[in-house]
């Protein structure tokens, strides 16, 4: 069996009184899409925070493609292809939306700033950059302000500059946070056409969405792993329909 891209072992994160992480055990196989679901107030966040090196845990350990990164910075666990998608996207609305993405490929591959020169005239980065938003469905608003972009489509350019950086494991708290119906309808068909070729950790509240895609869900409530599974397991457990699903399972 291949070895899992992420493994995380008794994991904790206290705020004072408050213990957001408790003793988290979580893996994520090759090329899966995992869903990490729970209510408000679960320590979803926390999690992925943790997890992409923006928070400090206080225990426990963090393997990425077999090595330990628990006290990596986040840089260095983005070089090493561990990508979160609103963390390390921030979206420069007075550029067009190709030129925010050849910067992403830009900084990945570690070449020196030039705001000076316009992303558009070097190949070598707006030609992946093309290829990118392609595959988020955004090819057709390459050369447009990213200002002019509806919410969703700013949520699938972060997606793309995320991808730009050529990760092993994309990390995505809510992408359809904000979201219409019509909205998140197109962000769950962008996702499934990444499955199969693209490691992914997904945060989200979104139960229709997150049963569309996942192909395994760990359930957290108060901080702590309650199941871990199948979507179908996840949705006949008892334990988790009364802690979350509810009405919704």
């Amino acid at each position: 069996m291949a070895e899992p891209v992420l493994h995380v072992r008794g994991l904790m994160k206290s705020f004072g009184g408050v213990r957001a992480s408790d003793n988290v055990e979580l893996s994520v196989e090759p090329f899966e899409t995992h869903a990490i679901i729970g209510p408000n107030g679960a320590g979803k966040t926390t999690l992925i925070a943790q997890l992409s090196g923006e928070l400090a845990a206080d225990a426990g350990t963090i393997t990425f493609k077999g090595r330990d990164v628990t006290r990596l910075p986040s840089h260095r666990r983005s070089m090493l292809g561990l990508a979160r998608s609103f963390q390390i996207t921030s979206v420069f609305l007075n550029m067009t939306v190709v030129d925010n993405v050849a910067l992403a490929v830009q900084a990945h591959r570690g070449h020196s700033f030039k705001f000076w020169k316009p992303a558009a005239a070097d190949a070598e980065l707006v030609e992946p950059a093309r290829r990118t938003l392609e595959q988020v469905g955004l090819e057709a608003r390459a050369g447009d302000p990213a200002s002019a972009l509806s919410h969703g489509e700013r949520r699938q350019l972060e997606i793309a500059m995320a991808l730009a950086t050529e990760p092993e494991l994309l990390l995505l708290d809510e992408p359809m946070a904000g979201m219409g119906q019509e909205e998140s309808g197109r962000m769950v068909e962008t996702l499934k056409a990444l499955k199969g070729g693209k490691t992914m950790l997904l945060v989200e509240h979104d139960m229709d969405a997150v049963f569309a895609l996942a192909d395994r869900i760990t359930v957290l409530v108060y901080g702590r792993v309650i199941a871990s599974g199948l979507p179908q397991d996840i949705r006949n457990d008892d334990a988790v329909r009364r802690a979350y699903l509810g009405d919704e399972a």
